[in-house]
């Protein structure tokens, strides 16, 4: 294999994983199913505000305190702790897109060692993975827990590396979040984008190295440089 990748580092939330049956879970507790993407970018903008504090908690945490805050004052069906409660018991349930499955396989039949890193639970991407078949493809199932600091943190991303014991050079991110990718340019990473809904990437941010409307188009990318 001449290509200069050794490895492939998976993100999970939305890049794996299809968030979108949670949007049922919110209309279940009578609050409306499009307060799901409010939630998930406040989760994911106080997780980033606990890495640039030098702070970190788990994605649990931090994504019931803000789902808490976001559906107190609301009509719901429930208390808001029951509401809190049974809507993060959607996330272990989620499955994967549609091209996850194919993609890693073309990883791997690459040559690529192939491992998730996500800032959410490492038990949760087993068993997304487990679900889409595809578990005994992918080596390790790395967390920022154990790094302190969330992604795009550049501590996740060396943290990720030096476990691996692969030069980051010699790392490639891939994600649907470019400020993903672009925390693991800053480290050296090459960065692959997967573009699912044909958003343009956001300019404000260096480009990825390479992009594919899936898995499996961003996997023949690096499989090709």
């Amino acid at each position: 294999m001449t290509n200069a990748l050794d490895v492939v580092v998976l993100d999970v939330n939305e890049t794996l994983s299809d968030l979108a049956p949670l949007r049922d879970r919110f209309t279940d507790t009578g609050a409306p199913g499009h307060l799901l993407g409010t939630w998930f970018a406040g989760t994911l903008r106080d997780g980033f505000a606990l890495a640039a504090a030098g702070r970190s908690r788990t994605f649990k945490d931090v994504g019931a305190a803000g789902l808490r805050g976001l559906l107190t004052g609301l009509d719901l069906d429930r208390p808001v702790e029951d509401a809190v409660t049974h809507v993060l018991g959607g996330l272990p349930e989620l499955d994967v897109h549609p091209d996850v499955p194919a993609g890693v396989r073309a990883l791997v039949e690459g040559g690529l060692r192939v491992v998730t890193l996500t800032n959410g639970s490492p038990s949760q991407s087993q068993a997304l993975l487990e679900r889409a078949g595809v578990a005994e493809l992918v080596e390790q199932r790395l967390t920022v827990d154990d790094a302190g600091r969330w992604k795009p943190h550049a501590d996740a991303y060396v943290y990720a590396a030096q476990t691996l014991g692969v030069p980051r050079e010699r790392c490639a991110m891939v994600a649907v979040h470019p400020w993903d990718l672009m925390g693991a340019a800053t480290v050296g990473m090459t960065t692959g984008w997967i573009d699912r809904t044909g958003s343009p990437w956001p300019d404000v941010f260096d480009r990825p190295h390479v992009a594919g409307p899936d898995l499996p188009a961003v996997a023949q990318a690096l499989l090709d440089r």
